[in-house]
């Protein structure tokens, strides 16, 4: 019942959220084509549900090609191959907004595991791999919430960024991951999404760590 009634409120809600943002849309998309190298979309194969690869949308904030750039998969802040344009949509989040139609698509839920690129998601162990694609991906989840300024969090790293991510960062989301699974309801969604909106208002706010007291420990929370 409850993956019947997250659907339904996945596919009513994003029709909704579409609707609300055309004006939005109608504004980026020429910013977007007259700035950077004038593409809009960027597409991305990503892990989905039951390891079925799918490619997710987002707005253009980087050169074409930043994978074979600088730091590779890792971003930083103030990263030099982020656009001009691209740059105020990541410290917004906007960047994320197309993935709405992912969700429409139903590739995607408004929450649920973040999905990786494949060389990011074989950092997490097998038993973690096999249980988090039995979720549908979403735009945002506990992850998302706690790992909210992660380019920040990489630059701040005196070593190799890649390292750190791949055998601090990865582990810790892996267990925050797992948390959702062994926690997921309407209502956890619901909370996961007011506290959301919440971090990019207040991006230091360690609101999470009070609404869910249980969270696993690391990264100095425990």
């Amino acid at each position: 019942m409850y993956q019947i009634i997250k659907r339904l409120f996945d596919l009513l809600f994003s029709l909704v959220i579409i609707a609300v943002l055309i004006p939005i849309f109608i504004v980026l998309f020429p910013w977007l084509r007259f700035t950077g190298e004038g593409y809009i979309f960027y597409y991305q194969k990503r892990v989905g549900y039951k390891q079925k690869p799918f490619d997710i949308i987002k707005f253009a904030t980087m050169l074409k090609d930043s994978p074979n750039l600088g730091t590779g998969l890792v971003t930083l802040r103030n990263d030099p191959r982020v656009t001009p344009a691209g740059k105020f949509l990541r410290m917004t989040k906007l960047n994320e907004l197309p993935q709405i139609f992912n969700v429409f698509k139903g590739d995607m839920s408004f929450v649920g595991p973040r999905p990786l690129v494949g060389k990011t998601f074989e950092h997490y162990p097998l038993h973690i791999k096999d249980q988090i694609c039995n979720s549908v991906p979403g735009i945002t989840g506990i992850g998302s919430i706690v790992f909210r300024d992660e380019e920040k969090l990489l630059s701040e790293q005196k070593g190799d960024p890649g390292e750190y991510m791949n055998n601090v960062i990865m582990p810790y989301k892996g267990e925050l991951e797992m948390w959702y699974l062994k926690h997921k309801s309407l209502w956890v969604d619901f909370v996961i999404l007011f506290l959301t909106g919440w971090v990019i208002l207040f991006p230091s706010s360690q609101l999470v760590y009070t609404v869910f007291k249980d969270l696993p420990k690391g990264l100095g929370k425990g």
